[in-house]
């Protein structure tokens, strides 16, 4: 019943080339688990017994009204990265998938997914994931994709929606079966013409220790050959291997294909426009480039600086493009970090920010040693989330007004509480001021100053040089050797 419907809803004609799909959602929604999913429907793969390569893409082959068709599925760390290959001027998905779990509904990464295609105009379907599950709530996740301007099929929109299990394989047949009519309906509304001339879009990039650089690229229009002289923005190469996701070697590839090509000069940007040799002049306009400014001018404005490290140039570009604008990028590259990046961030004030990447014992222990901070990531999300939070925190901390600074020399008991004996080293510290408890550089928490004594004199301040006693509360257990910020 459902695939008659689709026919009727999306008769067209057949097409034979193979849709290039990404997948977009919030993180634990089955994004992955759909994907496995689909994959295991694939009858090449089943007739073959391959090995799927994971070279940043991947083709399922299935069977469409009785004929084989192909679909391209691009697998990348999420939205982000989707999001900075479109702002790099790069059309690389022809058909999205929304995925919403059936019993979460949606959620803030669901929310800049639907932004994200809403902004690009890209054709989409709303996946509802775990339909298998008795918790599930269809109406619920279909009002709150409406209010979020998603306009469904039978709610008065054109959005195709489709319950799905990737548990049970319920529905991936019929969902594999609706990008397909979705693609060629658009293609055929559309009456696009396949241009001739070669172009094609990285979605991958990395540099291989034995193999060198490397690129995965889906194929935009005409086709990518051995031997043929490209330009990747200002990179040039020759290609020598071109490997299809299944670990394969091949002649050539076509539109809607995704390959490893070896054979680049440098290590290429994701997003970057693919041409051969002889096409990149007259085509030159169509180079468009994203880069993370490194202005100077930057360094003076930031309140965060750090040292980017991550597994590939893909994870790169996705986190390089979604930084707070306070965030200055002092070094960026792919690889594990290092203990020059220790020395490096120890000059520089910096903090280290890795993402799937290595950190060994000795340059842990070096960190430690050198008071450097190293947070390490799996989720892009969370990371970009954490430096917003650190950005907001310092701006905070920035505009409010340091009254005075003092340094702990003693600590003596006083009544039911602890007298805290200090120097100011600047400013001045004050009976009612706010204050922070520091320690090594850490903040161990706020209070105020409930009462300032010189001696058994009670007094009301203390200016910069001068020491004296002081009462907080609430208490916080302070040490000799710690420090004491008074602030407005």
């Amino acid at each position: 019943m459902v695939k008659r419907n689709l026919k009727a809803k999306y008769a067209s004609k057949t097409i034979n080339v193979p849709p290039v799909v990404t997948v977009l959602g919030h993180v634990d929604h089955g994004k992955t688990s759909l994907l496995d999913s689909i994959r295991k429907t694939d009858i090449a793969k089943k007739e073959t017994a391959g090995i799927t390569q994971k070279i940043g893409a991947s083709s399922v082959e299935t069977v469409f009204e009785g004929t084989k068709r192909i679909i391209t599925f691009i697998d990348t760390p999420g939205h982000e990265a989707f999001s900075a290959m479109r702002s790099r001027g790069a059309r690389v998905c022809d058909v999205a998938l929304l995925v919403v779990s059936a019993v979460d509904g949606v959620m803030p990464q669901t929310k800049e997914s639907i932004k994200i295609l809403q902004e690009s105009q890209t054709p989409f379907i709303a996946v509802l994931t775990k339909s298998d599950l008795p918790n599930k709530n269809i109406r619920m996740v279909k009002d709150q994709l409406t209010k979020e301007g998603v306009l469904l099929e039978g709610l008065g929109g054109n959005v195709p929606v489709l319950e799905v299990s990737a548990k049970t394989n319920f529905h991936i047949k019929e969902l594999l079966d609706l990008i397909i009519l979705v693609f060629d309906t658009r293609s055929q509304s559309q009456e696009e013409e396949q241009d001739e001339e070669f172009k094609g879009v990285v979605i991958e990039s990395y540099l291989d220790s034995r193999k060198g650089p490397v690129a995965t690229i889906v194929v935009k229009s005409g086709t990518l050959s051995l031997r043929d002289e490209i330009v990747i923005e200002e990179v040039k190469g020759k290609v020598k291997t071109l490997m299809n996701d299944r670990g394969e070697n091949v002649d050539r590839a076509g539109v809607g294909e995704a390959v490893e090509v070896l054979g680049m000069e440098n290590v290429v940007q994701v997003g970057g426009f693919v041409l051969k040799k002889d096409s990149s002049k007259k085509s030159a306009q169509s180079l468009v480039s994203l880069k993370k400014s490194l202005d100077p001018k930057l360094r003076e404005t930031a309140v965060i600086k750090v040292i980017l490290r991550a597994d590939t140039l893909g994870s790169l570009e996705a986190i390089t493009g979604l930084l707070p604008d306070l965030v200055f990028v002092i070094d960026q590259k792919t690889g594990e970090i290092t203990e020059g990046d220790i020395g490096s961030a120890k000059s520089s004030g910096a903090i280290i920010i890795g993402f799937n990447t290595k950190i060994r014992k000795n340059v842990k222990k070096l960190a430690l040693d050198e008071k450097v901070l190293i947070r390490n990531y799996t989720i892009i999300y969370e990371l970009i989330d954490e430096l917003k939070d650190a950005v907001e925190g310092k701006r905070l901390q920035e505009e409010e007004r340091i009254l005075g600074v003092s340094k702990v020399l003693a600590k003596f008991p006083f009544e039911k509480t602890f007298v805290m004996g200090i120097s100011v080293q600047d400013g001045r510290i004050a009976k009612g001021d706010r204050v922070r408890l520091i320690r090594n550089d850490e903040i161990i928490g706020e209070s105020n100053v409930i009462s300032v004594r010189k001696g058994k004199e009670s007094i009301s301040k203390t200016e910069k040089g001068g020491e004296c006693g002081v009462v907080i509360s609430p208490f916080l257990d302070f040490t000799i050797g710690d420090m004491l910020i008074s602030h407005g």
